[in-house]
């Protein structure tokens, strides 16, 4: 069962905009200014939402790229102390210093 009030609701809106001279035109007019204004300030803000997800996503990005950069070093100066002290290691064993 449904009531037919769902088909009013739309009309009286329909006669409230629809009249001139009313004295609740220019309440009307300041809600209808907010409401452009409100839709204004939500797509502004999405905008800048998505310009922050980019930003965030790029920084992200450029820390992965030091992060993996600084890894290699490490690694690679890692990689050069073994070198040093296996090459330590056999030369003291080949002066029969090594016990």
């Amino acid at each position: 069962m449904l009531r037919k009030t769902t088909a009013k609701k739309p009309a009286r809106k329909t006669k409230a905009i629809a009249v001139k001279d009313s004295p609740s035109q220019p309440v009307l007019q300041s809600v209808l200014w907010r409401l452009d204004r409100l839709e204004r300030q939500v797509r502004t803000l999405s905008e800048l939402v998505r310009d922050h997800a980019e930003d965030a996503d790029r920084l992200v990005k450029i820390v992965g790229e030091d992060h993996e950069v600084l890894r290699r070093e490490l690694l690679h100066e890692h990689q050069t102390r073994l070198r040093v002290r296996r090459h330590a290691r056999e030369t003291n064993s080949k002066d029969g210093l090594a016990g």
